[in-house]
């Protein structure tokens, strides 16, 4: 069988891989050759340097997120598209930090901030709602999935959860015994995801800002 030609999109796919398989910290030049059976000379004749291979990675992951769709209701694509940018920031772990740190401009970044403003500027929202919308919207999409992914798996959070409460002086400290005991038999998330209750939240409260306006 043919050798399949090095390329730079080869080489970005590669180096997501690794970096989802091992994390972020485990990529580098010469583990990437490695993985592709190559010298690791032979790949900067794709990319310049290891934050070129990172600026590049973010902004392939970045192209994963679904835009809010031109034209529909604001609130159901930008609730589309939020969705959608944390599932694909779960499946890449390691993505949300780079993005928030990468030092080059990522064009798939720049779509999608554009994207989500111009929604919100064609849902009715001033632009200063719109600075503010838009802010609120990536925090929550940015922060919640950071804060999710430093939390233990769902068995072993139920587990140290466990091990808490039985350390806990309930009858000084009710209602957290009563948060950590929803926990453990999960009867504390009802419908849907974390995420998209608080993302609900937002958007229901940027409505009620556009039409008191």
């Amino acid at each position: 069988m043919p050798r399949i030609p090095l390329s730079r999109e080869r080489v970005l796919k590669a180096a997501i891989e690794l970096a989802d398989a091992r994390g972020i910290e485990a990529l580098s030049m010469r583990k990437l050759a490695l993985e592709l059976g190559v010298e690791a000379m032979s790949l900067y004749h794709h990319v310049a340097k290891k934050d070129d291979i990172l600026n590049g990675i973010a902004d392939a992951v970045l192209g994963e997120i679904e835009l809010p769709a031109k034209g529909a209701d604001w609130k159901e694509a930008i609730r589309h598209s939020a969705i959608s940018a944390h599932d694909v920031f779960l499946r890449h772990p390691w993505a949300c930090s780079l993005v928030l740190t990468m030092s080059g401009i990522s064009s798939a970044r720049l779509r999608y901030m554009d994207a989500l403003l111009a929604s919100l500027r064609e849902g009715g929202f001033s632009p200063e709602l719109t600075y503010h919308g838009y802010h609120a919207l990536d925090s929550h999409i940015m922060g919640f999935t950071l804060w999710q992914g430093n939390f233990p798996a769902t068995e072993a959070l139920a587990d140290l959860a466990a091990d808490f409460i039985r350390e806990l002086p309930a009858d000084q400290y009710p209602d957290l015994a009563e948060h950590i005991g929803q926990h453990i038999d999960g009867s504390g998330h009802g419908e849907g995801s974390d995420f998209e209750f608080v993302l609900d939240l937002v958007l229901d409260g940027l409505e009620r800002l556009r039409d008191a306006a």
